[in-house]
């Protein structure tokens, strides 16, 4: 597949506080990309230099090919950004907001088109401040996809949501995926990334801790399973036959019996506590 964002050695720095510490980084065009970081870890600093917004210190950076430093307005009409929190026209409708984001482009998408894509066409017609928050959320992503963007940076996309708007939400991304989209992720739900992301990134103290499949990263599919019931819990590599040892014990139905392995967020947690060598 062809690559959509190629980093190598990239380091930024605040005075003497290094944000990113020599960070290698590569996406693959067409593929949902989650980076995942404590607050601090160097994540909004490495997505700013990849839109083109921050000045690297030092790297190689190559975003649809081209240096982000070096951006033309050609370049940055390839990008759809989605920022966590966005100012918006509120006494603007739906419609009136989107065509007028549409005329910034120079081979935009069809403004009724992009808010049947988003599933607002029943709120097209409305004031921005008459929305729920979960229709602004979707007004943000029009205004990201208006310009029919290669790459699309999505920075916390549901935070404040409520479980059923996030899972709304997470149809919609699913399916500008299935476009061929490619999408960068930052998030703080891990349930989120797995949900969505193809691989995923673990950014701690400016560098890349872990990165890869989100059911196998940072050995998670060959961690020990957890076997727990009513009276006593074992880590094994044989869950199946500590689980018949135990039926054999209590003479079938084995009380309280949980199997598990670890979750993404408890592999999450280890690798952004490991000490930094």
């Amino acid at each position: 597949m062809t690559t959509a964002i190629h980093v190598r050695g990239l380091t930024k720095r605040y005075g003497d506080v290094r944000a990113i510490d020599g960070l290698d980084l590569e996406i693959r065009q067409g593929e949902v990309f989650a980076i995942l970081g404590p607050n601090g870890a160097g994540k909004s600093t490495t997505v700013e230099i990849l839109e083109g917004y921050r000045k690297r210190d030092s790297g190689e950076v190559r975003v649809l090919g081209v240096d982000p430093q070096k951006a033309t307005r050609e370049w940055r009409a390839k990008l759809g950004i989605v920022l966590q929190t966005a100012n918006d026209a509120a006494e603007l409708t739906v419609r009136e907001t989107i065509r007028h984001f549409a005329g910034y482009y120079p081979a935009s998408g069809d403004p009724d088109e992009v808010i049947a894509k988003v599933g607002l066409t029943e709120k097209a017609d409305v004031r921005i401040r008459k929305l729920s928050g979960g229709q602004r959320r979707r007004v943000d992503v029009a205004l990201g996809v208006i310009g029919n963007p290669e790459l699309v940076f999505l920075d916390e996309p549901t935070t404040g949501f409520d479980p059923e708007a996030r899972r709304q939400f997470w149809d919609l991304i699913k399916g500008l995926a299935a476009e061929g989209t490619t999408i960068v992720l930052t998030t703080h739900y891990l349930d989120e990334a797995e949900a969505l992301a193809g691989r995923v990134a673990v950014i701690a103290q400016g560098r890349i801790v872990a990165e890869g499949d989100p059911a196998t990263l940072g050995g998670r599919a060959a961690a020990k399973a957890r076997v727990s019931w009513l009276d006593g819990v074992i880590e094994t590599d044989t869950p199946t036959e500590t689980v018949l040892e135990l039926a054999a014990r209590f003479d079938g139905e084995i009380p309280g019996l949980a199997v598990t392995r670890p979750t993404l967020e408890d592999i999450y947690l280890t690798l952004i506590e490991a000490p930094r060598v």
